[in-house]
């Protein structure tokens, strides 16, 4: 069964393979804020965690799906972002941003929301479920190292401004929930997803694990 990616994540690209997946990649071209603001002023409310991550996930697969048409394949969508102190964070993009992001984050914790939908190709049948999981920063990280690390330029695009696989992975103290939601996507959610659209997960492994 072909898997097809609504994303160019490399985060999320290189989980798949390391599940043995060599998914198709496929940039959905959704205008994320423009879809989020459209909702929000129609509800005349913000939108949750869940809710903003949902929609784009969403979107993002719906995007693709329209792309493709019928075909003998499932279709991903997905996104992230970070709840902390009560604000809903997505991707800092500007380094000021990022850096003024870590500076409150130390010594706290938040928790990543991602967004999963998948879209089986064969019916155009849905099936849509978020997975979160909590984040503790280290409470001794100093300002010359939160400085190396936003000049890395690593946080600027994605959401929290941190990741665990790469350069932050050190910074953070403790996760509570599966380690691959807060990469960009949660493997036991897709695999509980694909089993929905009544495929074996198994059908997926196109490529040897780890490689």
């Amino acid at each position: 069964m072909r898997l097809v990616l609504a994303s160019t994540s490399p985060a999320r690209l290189a989980l798949l393979r390391a599940a043995g997946i060599e998914p198709e990649t496929v940039a959905p071209g959704v205008d994320e804020e423009a879809a989020v603001a459209a909702l929000e002023a129609e509800r005349g409310s913000a939108l949750d965690p869940d809710e903003l991550v949902q929609l784009l996930a969403r979107l993002k697969a719906e995007a693709v799906a329209s792309v493709l048409g019928t075909t003998d394949a499932l279709i991903l969508g997905g996104d992230s972002a970070f709840a902390f102190g009560g604000v809903t964070y997505g991707k800092p993009l500007e380094p000021a941003v990022a850096l003024a992001r870590w500076h409150a984050q130390r010594g706290g914790a938040g928790v990543l929301h991602s967004g999963h939908h998948l879209i089986d190709a064969r019916t155009g049948a849905g099936f849509g479920e978020t997975a979160r999981a909590s984040v503790r920063f280290a409470a001794d990280l100093d300002d010359d190292e939160l400085a190396a690390y936003v000049a890395t330029g690593e946080p600027l695009a994605v959401a929290g401004a941190f990741t665990i696989d790469g350069l932050a992975g050190p910074f953070i103290d403790r996760i509570e929930g599966d380690p691959s939601t807060v990469v960009g996507l949660s493997l036991s959610v897709l695999r509980r997803l694909v089993r929905q659209t009544g495929t074996p997960w198994t059908s997926l492994w196109n490529r040897a694990s780890g490689l």
